[in-house]
């Protein structure tokens, strides 16, 4: 808040003090400068510096050392190499190993956790959750995964076994553990090595601590850190690779998707869609205003985040009695900024539903959407004021977004086709079922989507016609932990889906002419949601 002059960060809270402990745990993988690069087991200081900075507050992290593609390359056929060993572990050994560096990456949580913090602006809350799916998750693996390599995709029995060569991971910066790391730690469980990069925009220092816990237990771990455009070829077309796991957005997905075409290889493409609530003959609005600020977390920087509500022009009023006050309450800021005279205890951390977005140019790019919504004649609901955040005194707080929400947006701008990536919303009023559909399915494919009405069955009759991979009734939909399956519809998803069992069918080979469940170019396979 602009008058606040009492808010300060706590010592052990601070970036300095955090990497300062991490050093000291995984010393192996740091330089004088920072973190080194992880190839063939080794931690080598090789790379071109390029300085990270915390959208917190505009603050030096430090350096990432960014690889050529030589290097990369290079790395890539090492991988191939340790790959061909690991796929020839017994299953029991790779989940000692794999349940080593779990315990290993719990005893680090709350680092991880502050790491995240500061990389990539989690509130505390958000930030343990990240570390703690991926612990909970891969120990659910751990215990099922037996079963999930004695079957193919009918639950026939089977043996499934590694791929030819190691996974490929291109994520996202902002879901580093429960996306990333978990997805890796399967692919590991299930006999493959490993390839990640790290995101060019945060979470590198969280990712290089994360791995040097697996490395240090044995696991066959590669991780760069480099430009797409400079690492693109060895991580995609590298003849090496057996799979590619990609996390992105559609515009990168739909580049990745083209190196891919001529290869053949094993891909699942994760790409954004225009998530959208359809709110059709519809009254329950206490328990809709829960659901609301829930969807706020994170600033709706995630594949799952609902930007869009398209609503029955009967319950404007009331759609809109309840959402703007959501609105106003919702908190943002510093992550880590507590006040002074507290304990310096994590209890103390503001209970925030978001910090800031991932970068100052995120934020001016969010603008810059909105301004253009704008002109061409969207009706501003709602804009916030920064002035509402909790702040150091004079702090940068270039990469904060205040939510913003727009009614009609039109056809010309940006905001009305594709996913904002931030807190801000927008709104289309609708007078017919089909005018609903048509604009709960305006981006040609989603991840998730949602309908609430009094109706159930007629709502889940409408649900069939969304095209998106989840959708619920009354309720959020997420990617989801453990058995659930995840994917994508249209334009938001390529290649095998993933969750629970299709993850490991994913990553492994099962008997010749076997169907997985994805969106392919010759077939599309979708489980039950």
């Amino acid at each position: 808040m602009s008058d606040d002059t009492t808010l300060h960060v706590p010592e052990h809270f601070t970036w300095s003090a955090v990497t300062g402990r991490v050093r000291d745990l995984v010393g192996e993988a740091f330089t004088d400068d920072g973190p080194a690069n992880l190839i063939d087991g080794e931690w080598r200081a090789v790379g071109t510096p390029s300085e990270q900075i915390s959208p917190n507050d505009g603050s030096s992290l430090g350096t990432m050392l960014k690889l050529d593609a030589a290097t990369a390359t290079d790395a890539v056929q090492r991988a191939a190499q340790t790959h061909r060993g690991w796929a020839g572990t017994e299953l029991d050994e790779r989940r000692r190993k794999v349940s080593a560096s779990l315990d290993a990456i719990e005893g680090a949580r709350d680092d991880l956790a502050l790491l995240l913090a500061w990389e990539i602006g989690k509130p505390w809350k958000a930030a343990c959750s990240d570390v703690d799916r991926a612990i909970s998750g891969v120990r659910w693996y751990v215990d099922e995964i037996e079963g999930m390599l004695a079957r193919d995709v009918e639950g026939a029995p089977a043996k499934r076994v590694p791929l030819e060569g190691p996974v490929s991971n291109i994520a996202s910066w902002n879901y580093p553990m429960s996306v990333q790391v978990h997805a890796e730690l399967v692919q590991l469980l299930a006999g493959n090595g490993v390839v990640a990069k790290t995101p060019t925009q945060g979470g590198w220092m969280t990712l290089t601590v994360a791995h040097a816990l697996m490395a240090r237990e044995g696991l066959p771990v590669t991780l760069l850190s480099g430009d797409g455009s400079e690492l693109s070829d060895a991580l995609i077309r590298s003849p090496e690779i057996g799979a590619l796991a990609f996390v992105g957005g559609r515009s990168n997905g739909g580049k990745v998707a083209a190196q891919l075409a001529d290869t053949g290889k094993r891909h699942m493409l994760e790409q954004e869609g225009l998530n959208t609530w359809g709110i059709w003959e519809f009254s329950d609005w206490e328990s809709f205003s829960e659901i609301l600020k829930k969807g706020f977390e994170y600033a709706k920087q995630r594949c799952t985040a609902y930007p869009r509500f398209v609503v029955q022009r009967k319950l404007v009023d009331q759609f809109l009695a309840t959402y703007l006050p959501v609105l106003d309450g919702v908190r943002f800021g510093h992550p880590l900024a507590v006040e002074q005279g507290s304990s310096g205890s994590t209890d103390d951390l503001p209970a925030l539903d978001f910090g800031p977005l991932i970068s100052a140019s995120k934020a001016q790019e969010l603008d810059d959407s909105v301004e253009e919504a704008l002109r061409h004649g969207a009706v501003p609901m709602y804009r916030g004021s920064k002035d509402n955040g909790t702040f150091l005194p004079g702090q940068d707080t270039s990469a904060y977004h205040a939510p913003v929400s727009m009614l009609a947006p039109p056809g010309a701008s940006r905001l009305m086709h594709e996913e904002p990536f931030g807190p801000v919303d927008s709104i289309v009023v609708v007078d017919t079922e089909a005018e609903l559909l048509a604009n709960m399915n305006a981006s040609n494919g989603a991840l998730v989507a949602s309908i609430a009405s009094d109706d159930t069955a007629h709502a889940e009759r409408l649900a069939e016609q969304v095209q998106a991979f989840k959708v619920g009734i009354n309720k959020l939909r997420s990617r989801g932990d453990k058995d659930e399956a995840f994917g994508g519809r249209g334009e938001s998803w390529k290649g095998a889906f993933v969750g629970g069992e299709y993850l490991v069918q994913a990553v492994t080979e099962g008997p010749p002419g076997e169907n997985l469940y994805g969106n392919f170019p010759g077939y599309h396979r979708y489980p039950a949601t």
